[in-house]
């Protein structure tokens, strides 16, 4: 059997296509010699499986999608508080180009062209590299690909970077540029030339759905909270004067490109990629914007529509044992804070005896920061009630909250591991029949 996503995702570019309204970026030159009847789809789930469709192995720049990867890097390498002193994280409700700064001085936020020309000149050049190079190679650990730069368009922009090269300028006179401002924009847009196709964009999104670490290589590439810093500003300022009809209509924290890409993130589930050359009056991809808005309502991708938590975080309880003195927990799930708080509430009907209490975490899917600082308070006060604690934890996911001669915690990676610690049979493969080997 093959899985029917990529029919449904053909049929919803095939849906689309008949839209022909919107016009190329004709402001730059090269843009404006775009086919404009190109289109493309492609989706990441969070384990990094992609699918495609259409002109999907089309290379077009990346434009203003570059925001929020450059917005990472430098919050990644100078941190939250250092770069919130340059840039704020306002909506700003005015167009991506405008020239004016927030009533502090500083660009409303790092989406808009002034935030975004702010970000770049944080970039702490290294070895002797440019700007754009070092975020060239970035984006590249995240595309999982050598990407290029497309030296027509770049040399197309900068030639008619008068605007920019305003913002640049105005930014140098009130201090928030420090450098020469014409180098820092060209930096920029050399950094808008960067190449990509839907597949790139999707997989370097990936990494932000994934909470900062690449599905494919299991390596983190950004910490947690940036990420959410990133997606936070995606949300409330990646689509500029039209964030609040997108953020009702589709949901999902996202940028733009006036290539014709679109690039959207949902935080542990999937990152999605559009790709038409055709814009709006905001400068977004017109069946870009539609296509989104399709599988948001299709697949129920809209972020306030949330994921409910389960109904219970156990799966199945249980006594055994000589006067029914094992008391056996078999989880199931994700472990946040929701779970998390279900589960000590049921704990809490454990009496104060000396009885051992098993907690099998073998199919536990996730455990959340949160869900685990709660779950291992439990266990101590379990412990400090008088119980012996077994845990079961394939993956050897809980580090031990306090450790102490009076303290009866044990930890086993799987049935296996409990058996060989104990010296017990190999046969013995439920928590019945190894009940009385544990003297319960």
């Amino acid at each position: 059997m093959q899985t029917p996503l990529p029919d449904y995702l053909a049929n919803v570019i095939e849906a689309c296509d008949i839209d022909n309204s919107g016009h190329l970026a004709d402001y730059i030159p090269e843009l404006a010699n775009a086919n404009p009847n190109r289109l493309a789809l492609a989706m990441s789930t969070v384990d990094g499986e992609i699918y495609s469709v259409g002109d999907d192995d089309v290379e077009f720049t990346i434009q203003s999608i570059s925001k929020p990867f450059v917005y990472a890097y430098v919050l990644q390498q100078l941190g939250i508080d250092a770069v919130l002193t340059k840039v704020g994280v306002e909506p700003s409700g005015e167009a991506f180009n405008e020239i004016s700064l927030g009533k502090d001085g500083r660009p409303k936020n790092p989406m808009i062209n002034s935030g975004a020309i702010t970000v770049h000149s944080l970039i702490q050049v290294k070895h002797g590299l440019h700007s754009a190079e070092i975020l060239r190679r970035f984006m590249s650990e995240l595309a999982g690909r050598e990407l290029s730069f497309d030296e027509s368009v770049y040399d197309s922009e900068v030639k008619t970077a008068y605007r920019n090269l305003s913002i640049g300028y105005m930014l140098r006179t009130v201090g928030i540029l420090e450098t020469d401002p014409v180098d820092i924009v060209n930096g920029y847009i050399r950094q808008c030339a960067i190449m990509v196709t839907v597949k790139d964009l999707v997989r370097m999104g990936s990494v932000l759905a994934n909470g900062g670490v690449d599905p494919r290589t299991g390596k983190r590439l950004l910490n947690r909270s940036v990420v959410r810093q990133v997606l936070s500003v995606m949300m409330s300022c990646g689509m500029y004067d039209a964030a609040g009809d997108w953020l009702s209509t589709v949901g999902i924290p996202a940028k733009s490109g006036v290539a014709g890409g679109i690039l959207g993130v949902l935080p542990g589930q999937v990152s999605i990629a559009a790709f038409s050359p055709r814009l709006d009056e905001h400068g977004h991809s017109v069946r870009g914007i539609d296509i989104l808005e399709r599988l948001s309502r299709d697949m129920g991708l809209h972020l306030m529509e949330g994921t409910p938590s389960a109904q219970t975080i156990v799966q199945s309880h249980y006594r055994t044992g000589k006067d029914a003195s094992l008391s056996v927990y078999v989880l199931r799930g994700v472990l946040k804070f929701t779970e998390a708080e279900m589960l000590l509430r049921i704990l809490q009907d454990e009496t104060t005896d000396q009885s051992t209490i098993v907690i099998d975490l073998t199919q536990i899917s996730l455990i959340h920061d949160v869900g685990k600082r709660m779950f291992l308070e439990g266990v101590d006060r379990l412990i400090d009630d008088g119980h012996t604690l077994v845990l079961v934890d394939p993956e050897q996911r809980l580090d031990h909250a306090r450790t102490g001669k009076d303290r009866e915690l044990h930890v086993y990676h799987d049935f296996d591991d409990l058996l060989e610690k104990h010296d017990l049979p190999a046969k013995k493969k439920t928590y019945s029949d190894i009940a009385a080997l544990l003297n319960c």
